[in-house]
């Protein structure tokens, strides 16, 4: 299986504003290029925004519909060009007002969620970690992206969010590839600690944690970035230099399949506690 490309997403969402654009042109009887001229334009604009090739800024908008009579839909178009923007959002962007912020934004999505999907292939997931590790994870985040440090704030936010996993109204299946479980955050006690808590917490009703074995025959659950799908309404994505949100109902259905298809290789239970405790041993 070749890594998703997410990026359609947001390449159909543009395409999708573009045409009602060209709609709107067309029922007001106005040619592209006479648009463009009205709107003090290059006459290619109107063609680069109908077939998705750029995303139309707020002004844009506002030309375009009270040239085209239709001033009063300004407004939900630029909302839907907003959402546009906000599927792919570079960390920096996402994270200048500090990591706190960045933890506290997700919490409507949490609560609204009932189903949690989550695989991860760089670190421990948040929802799972010990209050040491995750300052150590930001703290590489404040070192490696040089946002403001608030680490202490954001890291009692994201532990405040795990009483989540005692929640009786919500599930979690997650799954970690068992490099994570090797790969050391912090230092060897935090480490260790932290896979104690995680053989803890995979005791919950809510929780089913899977470990994908190093040396497992991959077929179809071809290692790809991190991810959590929610419900079956979003997913988002973790990238190196970005973070996407996934809306399609057709890519979020990918994401669902790749999970199943890299559930379908994790170890569980007894098994799964055997390759934490092999991680615990190789500490040290």
């Amino acid at each position: 299986m070749s890594p998703l490309v997410p990026a359609s997403s947001i390449e159909q969402a543009r395409r999708a504003l573009g045409q009602r654009l060209r709609e709107i042109r067309l029922d007001a009887g106005i040619t592209a290029r006479a648009l463009a001229a009205l709107c003090g334009w290059h006459e290619s604009k109107c063609s680069r925004i109908e077939h998705g090739r750029m995303t139309p800024s707020d002004g844009d908008l506002r030309a375009w519909t009270l040239h085209c009579g239709v001033p009063g839909r300004a407004a939900d178009l630029i909302a839907t060009a907003r959402g546009i923007d906000g599927m792919y959002v570079e960390w920096r962007r996402l994270e200048r007002a500090g990591l706190r912020q960045a933890q506290e934004s997700v919490r409507p999505l949490f609560e609204r969620t009932r189903r949690f999907r989550i695989y991860q292939s760089w670190v421990i997931p948040g929802l799972l970690q010990t209050e040491a590790y995750s300052t150590a994870v930001l703290n590489t985040i404040v070192s490696l992206r040089g946002v403001h440090d608030d680490v202490a704030e954001a890291v009692a936010v994201r532990m405040a969010r795990q009483n989540i996993l005692r929640s009786k109204d919500h599930r979690f299946a997650i799954l970690v590839e068992e490099w994570v479980l090797r790969t050391v955050i912090g230092d060897v006690d935090t480490m260790g600690a932290q896979l104690g808590h995680l053989v803890q917490v995979a005791l919950l009703p809510s929780v089913s944690l899977g470990v994908i074995p190093m040396g497992a025959r991959r077929g179809a659950g071809w290692p790809v970035e991190s991810f959590t799908v929610y419900d079956d309404e979003q997913v988002n994505v973790e990238l190196v230099s970005a973070h996407l949100t996934v809306t399609q109902p057709h890519e979020v259905a990918m994401y669902g399949q790749t999970f199943a298809d890299l559930a379908a290789l994790a170890r569980y239970g007894g098994n799964a506690r055997r390759l934490i405790g092999a991680a615990i041993q190789a500490l040290g």
